[in-house]
């Protein structure tokens, strides 16, 4: 292996060489331990050390690093406290995520770290959210981000590679080629000679690197650095290494022919490294076995606090508190000066007097910028504020999702729109397993609306249409917004991009230019966790939201006779209880109306919540009036009679006269 200087001081030589070296001896340590049933899992990175600690030593303490389950070296070279890293590996409190994630799937704001998840391709949209945070702030800082040959096939890399490129983003993505990802080999993973060939389809600079070699990879990194910060840019870098050791200890590495261990064992990179520096002299015999019973010594105490720590003691409560990330909002009632709004109008209006309220408000999604979004909620957006803060996205919504996150992260706060709520389902990983789960984990806000023009009732068919709020309801960690009037949609909007949670907000197609009321000039927030009253009665609860509102109130026009609550929930998540279970104590029926399809349906929790706790308070059962459980049809008299506003007020009545 020929080490090339290039420049570098023998300080930062033997840096390096303490910077390697540490991974390497924690791992010995971790191994042991494993074996004594100390920890565990472990995910062993011996010989791809000098990738890790190279990428780190090149950039600065507040430069992001995204690492992954082998990348030890990262978070030892960025001085990351050894017995917080032991306990976290032990599930214990004084590691980074209260026990809630194990080894490296946690985010550290000190340390400009945020690891992974196991859904491997997020990370590099939350990459590019960073970096175009940077961007913007124009402080010349790159990220880096790590991904294997095997998690480059997932669909995530090429999206957040195409963001990348498309936006100019200044960061770099580190992909580790060790020959395997698990147990399938290159060659069954992609038909590329190497990952830098990938460089030209995306318009980008790609390198292949020697991954063993520390100065090629340090010198490759800081050169790739000076080079973006004078031209922002992403860039490719393909390290070659070898994986020691099987995916997981569990897994062994029968697999892997003996001899390309064999091979690969003599390019181990921190035996190579100590030979170079022996021979230049840097270093004896002597120096090296004392700094390998220093940083020994150093690893024993740490150890030795974090095993005496306590194991965690569960406490619902906290766990609950922890879902979300503290937010006590101060509520800014409408003005009394009020004009004529349609429901896409005062959605727009909101949308805006935010946009001029906070000055780091980005909002993403397809067509949104020239064309002003296909329903024209963002027209003229682009000429008052600008296309860095008025974006048009490429087709990547899982990039985009997780491009968001960054952002968050990074200081900033991000609107995207889902063109359709439908298309959610291409951005579906990073907002379950990331957005919801970031805060519960590691403590981090995520500052992320995400617009979902929903419903039925257009004509649009099964692909334009669905009702999908239960599969975010039934996630902790979003809020879940669903307005029914234009003064609501307005305040609830403002109230989510002032949240610093993650909001799934759902607006109703078929109410954007059919409805319209008085709605406040003046920006106003609307709270989100309260529903509202709409009619006062005695015989009967309704509970609903969205078109369902609508749906009742006509029904109840129809049949003045009948004495009925009505109410909008407008967010699903945080649920009003409260209001709900009152009414329906004081009515003694109550029927739950929505959308969606009956199965799986929110109604079925709220069904279940009134009957566990209002069970000697109701008269008949608790009714559920929901569409039917296909997919929703095209043709208008196929999707009237799957709506449940077909079926609603009969509904009604069979429950009143129980």
């Amino acid at each position: 292996m020929q080490f090339n200087r290039k420049g570098i001081s023998d300080t930062v030589l033997l840096d390096l060489y303490k910077s390697i070296l540490t991974p390497r001896l924690v791992e010995e340590k971790m191994l042991i331990l494993l074996r004594q049933g100390k920890i565990s899992k472990w995910f062993s990175g011996i010989g791809q050390e000098a990738i890790s600690v190279g990428v780190a030593a090149a950039l600065s303490h507040d430069e992001y690093i995204l690492p992954m389950h082998r990348n030890l070296g990262v978070f030892t070279t960025k001085n990351v406290p050894l017995d917080r890293l032991f306990s976290q590996f032990q599930g214990k409190a004084n590691g980074f995520t209260k026990g809630r994630d194990r080894s490296f799937h946690f985010g550290s704001k000190e340390y400009s770290i945020v690891g992974m998840i196991s859904h491997l391709g997020p990370q590099l949209g939350v990459a590019d959210g960073i970096a175009l945070a940077n961007k913007l702030k124009d402080n010349k800082k790159i990220t880096a981000v790590f991904t294997g040959d095997g998690g480059a096939s997932e669909g995530d890399f090429h999206e957040a590679l195409n963001v990348a490129a498309v936006w100019d983003l200044p960061v770099i993505f580190v992909i580790e080629n060790n020959g395997y990802g698990l147990s399938t080999p290159s060659s069954e993973q992609f038909r590329c000679k190497q990952f830098a060939d990938k460089g030209i389809g995306y318009g980008m600079d790609a390198y292949t690197i020697d991954g063993n070699n520390i100065l090629e990879v340090y010198a490759a990194v800081s050169d790739i650095k000076k080079q973006i910060a004078k031209k922002p840019r992403p860039v490719i870098l393909e390290c070659m290494s070898f994986r020691m050791r099987g995916h997981e200890e569990a897994s062994g590495t029968k697999y892997i022919p003996q001899d390309l261990m064999e091979m690969w064992s003599k390019k181990d990179p921190v035996e190579n490294y100590e030979f170079f520096l022996l021979k230049e002299k840097l270093i004896s015999h002597e120096e090296i076995e004392e700094l390998k019973n220093k940083i020994k010594a150093e690893i024993n105490i740490a150890w030795a606090s974090a095993d005496t720590e306590p194991r965690i003691e569960s406490n619902s409560e906290i766990e609950l508190a922890d879902i979300f990330y503290p937010h006590n909002p101060k509520i800014i009632f409408p003005s009394a000066e009020k004009s004529e709004k349609r429901f896409i109008d005062a959605i727009s209006d909101g949308l805006k007097q935010s946009m001029q309220k906070h000055d780091n408000l980005i909002i993403m999604g397809q067509d949104i910028a020239d064309y002003g979004g296909v329903f024209k909620i963002t027209d003229g957006f682009m000429n008052e504020f600008g296309k860095d803060r008025v974006r048009n996205t490429p087709i990547c919504e899982s990039a985009i999702v997780s491009a968001a996150l960054g952002l968050s992260i990074n200081g900033y706060k991000s609107v995207m729109e889902m063109q359709f709520a439908d298309f959610v389902t291409s951005g579906f990983n990073p907002i379950i397993n990331n957005l919801a789960k970031t805060h519960y984990r590691w403590g981090e806000k995520v500052d992320v609306v995400v617009r979902m023009p929903t419903g039925a009732g257009v004509g649009a068919g099964p692909f334009h249409s669905q009702s999908n709020e239960a599969w975010f309801t039934h996630t902790p960690g979003l809020k879940v917004v669903y307005p029914a009037f234009p003064e609501d949609a307005k305040g609830l909007l403002n109230a989510a991009i002032n949240d610093p949670n993650p909001v799934m907000y759902f607006e109703h197609k078929a109410l954007y230019r059919s409805l319209s009321e008085g709605v406040s000039d003046a920006y106003f927030t609307t709270e989100i966790g309260k529903a509202n009253f709409i009619k006062k009665g005695a015989d009967v609860s309704i509970i609903t939201y969205g078109m369902g509102v609508h749906w009742a109130l006509e029904v109840l026009k129809n049949n003045p006779d009948i004495s009925a609550d009505l109410i909008d929930l407008r967010t699903l998540v945080p649920l009003d209880k409260l209001v709900v279970l009152d009414s329906v104590k004081k009515t003694g029926r109550a029927i739950v109306l929505h959308e969606d399809c009956m199965i799986g349906g929110f109604g079925a929790d709220l069904s279940s919540m009134i009957a566990d706790e209002c069970f000697e308070y109701l008269d008949a059962p608790v009714k559920r009036s929901a569409s039917i459980d296909t997919p929703v049809p095209f043709a208008h008299e196929l999707e009237d009679e799957f709506l449940a506003k077909s079926r609603f007020e009969n509904q009604l009545k069979k429950l009143l006269s129980y």
